[in-house]
């Protein structure tokens, strides 16, 4: 049962500790792409915790499923996992981990169908009122996405992801935003559908709907919101400039403070971010150091493989 129990306790740790860490940590606005690998490995790690557990839990109150999951292996590496004679507490176990991961399935399949079915609507919405833009307008859109306006006195940009990408602009942002402006808006757009960042806005909004008391969820939610806008900034000022960038912002928040990868009316905390989003584009902080970077990136993907590497040590032992 030690391996069982140790990734009940990496779990905790991981889920705990890991939003604590990553809330102290002051580089996310130089690194937003690195930060949301960062914050995907530890949500995967908390996962595979979960899910490894569940495995031996039922091993341990069945039999059966413990003959299924060891047959093949070398004599004595089921049993130096300890798991025969704990029948009560696996299963207890078991049914307290699947309970949770069929919720957070539940959860993801009702996420996915309510933005599919909203995404749907506005597609045929966009359909039937908007006609494209003249080539030419910003950047060329790929053959898979098109661009297209709404006649709407207010300045506004949004996209819509899918098999049949919109970046869509209104007749307000097109009278008030100039080339340049136009093109990095556009940019930034792109950049949301391109990297796909509504699916880890729904798997976060999922899991943070499904266990609202999960501390890593919720951090995890509240977080992809504000690293999503600036890994997009990042993209457009890469390619258009941090002041012009930041100046196509400020003119298309003007009345409302509007600028993101949705349509219509926004949560409050994302109407917040525009004025840091500009102060961070004006301040132009560098990036952190190549070395830093890796060596980050390489504790990210410890947490995922550390519950793979527990839960083997038994075995692997036993093949000594």
């Amino acid at each position: 049962m030690t391996a069982l129990l140790g990734l009940l306790l990496l779990g905790a740790l991981f889920a705990t500790a890991g939003p604590l860490t990553l809330a102290r940590a002051r580089w996310a606005d130089r690194e937003p792409v690195l930060a949301l690998l960062v914050w995907q490995c530890l949500v995967v790690a908390v996962l595979l915790c979960c899910l490894l557990s569940l495995l031996l839990s039922l091993s341990a109150g069945l039999p059966g499923a413990r003959g299924l999951l060891f047959r093949g292996a070398p004599p004595g590496v089921g049993a130096a996992y300890g798991l025969a004679g704990d029948e009560g507490w696996g299963r207890f176990c078991a049914a307290l981990l699947a309970a949770g991961g069929l919720w957070t399935a539940v959860s993801l399949v009702r996420e996915i169908r309510a933005a599919r079915a909203l995404r749907d609507s506005r597609h045929r919405e966009l359909a039937s009122r908007s006609p494209e833009l003249p080539p030419g307008a910003g950047d060329q859109p790929t053959r898979r996405e098109r661009l297209v306006v709404l006649e709407s006195g207010r300045p506004e940009a949004w996209s819509l992801p899918g098999p049949q990408s919109r970046l869509v602009v209104t007749t307000g942002a097109l009278s008030r935003l100039t080339d340049r402006e136009l093109a990095a808006v556009l940019s930034h757009e792109r950049g949301h559908v391109r990297a796909r960042h509504h699916w880890l806005s729904q798997v976060s909004q999922a899991l943070a709907a499904g266990f609202p008391r999960v501390g890593v969820f919720t951090a995890f939610r509240d977080q992809v919101g504000e690293l999503v806008e600036w890994a997009a900034d990042d993209r457009a000022a890469r390619r258009h400039g941090r002041v012009i960038t930041a100046h196509a912002m400020v003119e298309i928040n003007a009345g409302r403070g509007v600028f993101g990868s949705c349509a219509g009316e926004l949560p409050p905390g994302q109407l917040a971010q525009a004025p840091r989003r500009v102060d961070r584009l004006l301040a132009g902080e560098p990036r952190l150091p190549v070395l830093t970077r890796l060596w980050l990136t390489l504790l990210a993907l410890a947490a995922p493989a550390a519950p793979l590497l527990l839960a083997v040590a038994p075995g692997l032992g036993a093949l000594r």
